[in-house]
């Protein structure tokens, strides 16, 4: 590039010099990543603190005067396994309300109880622990841990917004890219953001109904003045992507400038899926697009895990149902109880997808979803339909591994071929297990799709359901689905 066109900032010299380069996943600059990390093990080692001595107070009053081998055991073993399952669930979250960290809390601390009693059924050693002395612990170590949650979380809240609020920060872009920054930087990361500077050849941004004002603190070219002048300790570049030799020229400039310098890409026209950044062997490397399963295998596995646990509890309790529904479908009219069907799964694979049968047999070429007052659907059918109940048999789908709990619904294979080539990003949605549920069904989207748009919306949900996804928004959609479950426009 031409050091001409560089835009220059008065007294910098251009020399470029040589960086170990490093790499942090944005929206996370270092010193925040720090405060994370400190926030989660401070937590932590409280947490840890309240388990471990009631469990010994426990062990004491039971023993009268001596603490086992096997509670020693389960102190350390219950203290190194919080740490995984805390970070999977997000339970000490800066971000995080009272109410919904304690909820977090809950769900982390109730998946170890079923993690040390599973390491404990297979060992054969659960005869050694006193029921008393376990059934205590659990509930009293869940109810200390959440009023002590309290108070550390008030604390350690302040002192990062403390820390947010002494560190201003400033965005070079006056364009769309920079708006949008802009207005999570402010309204959701509350961070003290100042204002942009625009390019010197750039309009600055009037704020309107739709879009909030942001003052324009000058132009590109008196960006030394503004850093020292407002004490500016971080600057993000969000640049359109066209200003690629502007975006370079401006990171060389600010080297000697004393500030973090954050670069945030124009990905606007880009359908990105699950993104990260990771540095390989010293260079950024951008994920556009990858798989949960793959990016967090430690949470995959929980979530594996989980499903199967879920799914073997499901069978069991509702045995009595499954098994009403098999002798009411198998009376309603002549076929087998079960509806086979081949569906793409994780990765495009083809599995067979288990269903009550809720049609009476019939010999279609095309495969046509149900659509009101079907004359296919049974009146039996009609009702598990709308109920989801037909679904049930997908436990044992859930069980074999094919699916899981919660994902994006698998369709027939006809209908994916149908809107592969009509849908953007359509055939993303598989980059994850399909589920019994998932958020477009709690949002509204299930039973039939007759139009494109209705199936666009249902896409952009299972896409922004795997973008966003983590084992605390799992249970959360296993929460909301039972009150989704009657629907009049199910058939």
């Amino acid at each position: 590039m031409n050091d001409m066109s560089r835009p220059q900032i008065p007294g910098v010299s251009l020399n470029r010099v040589s960086l170990q380069k490093r790499t942090h996943e944005f929206p996370l600059a270092p010193q925040a990543s720090g405060r994370v990390q400190f926030a989660f093990w401070a937590q932590w080692a409280v947490a840890t603190i309240i388990q471990c001595s009631l469990l010994i107070w426990l062990a004491l009053e039971k023993s009268g005067g001596d603490v086992a081998s096997h509670y020693r055991m389960l102190l350390v073993v219950s203290a190194l396994l919080a740490i995984p399952l805390f970070a999977v669930f997000r339970a000490y979250s800066i971000r995080s309300g009272y109410l919904v960290g304690i909820a977090r809390i809950l769900a982390a601390w109730s998946t170890l109880v079923a993690i040390l009693a599973f390491i404990a059924f297979v060992t054969k050693t659960s005869e050694s622990y006193s029921r008393e002395v376990i059934l205590q612990w659990v509930a009293g170590g869940f109810g200390l841990q959440a009023l002590a949650f309290v108070p550390v979380h008030k604390i350690v809240r302040r002192l990062d917004k403390r820390h947010r609020f002494a560190n201003a920060s400033v965005i070079i872009g006056c364009g769309d890219i920079a708006l949008t920054l802009a207005t999570k930087l402010r309204h959701e990361r509350k961070e003290s953001m100042l204002g942009m500077v625009c390019l010197d050849d750039e309009e600055p941004h009037e704020g309107n109904a739709q879009t909030p004002y942001f003052p324009t603190l000058g132009a590109v070219s008196q960006l030394r003045n503004i850093l020292r002048d407002n004490r500016v300790s971080r600057v993000y570049i969000a640049l359109p992507a066209r200003e690629t030799d502007q975006i370079e020229g401006l990171y060389v400039d600010l080297l000697d400038a004393s500030v973090d310098v954050v670069w945030v890409p124009d990905f606007a026209n880009l359908k990105l899926l699950n993104h990260s950044i990771y540095n390989l062997g010293g260079m950024p490397a951008i994920n556009l697009n990858e798989s949960p399963l793959t990016s967090y295998p430690g949470s995959a596995f929980l979530k594996s895990i989980m499903d199967r646990i879920f799914a073997l509890i499901g069978i069991l309790v509702l045995s009595p149902l499954l098994l009403g529904v098999a002798v009411a479908v198998k009376l309603s009219s002549p076929g087998p109880v079960l509806f086979r069907q081949k569906r793409h799964g994780w990765n495009g694979n083809i599995i067979e997808v288990l269903k009550f049968r809720s049609m009476r047999m019939h010999d279609d070429q095309k495969v046509k979803q149900a659509t009101k007052d079907d004359p296919r659907v049974t009146p039996v059918g009609r009702f598990l339909r709308r109920s989801s109940i037909d679904e049930l048999p997908q436990l044992f789908n859930v069980l074999k591994g094919d699916m899981s709990l919660v994902g994006p619904r698998p369709h027939a294979i006809a209908h994916n071929d149908y809107y592969s080539d009509k849908i953007i990003a359509y055939m993303a949605r598989h980059r994850i297990k399909p589920g019994i549920t998932g958020l477009a069904q709690i949002s509204g989207y299930r039973g039939e799709t007759e139009t494109i748009d209705k199936m666009q919306k249902r896409v952009e949900l299972d896409l922004d359901y795997i973008n966003h996804w983590s084992l605390w928004l799992d249970i959360k959609i296993l929460i909301k689905t039972p009150l989704t479950l009657i629907s009049k426009d199910i058939y």
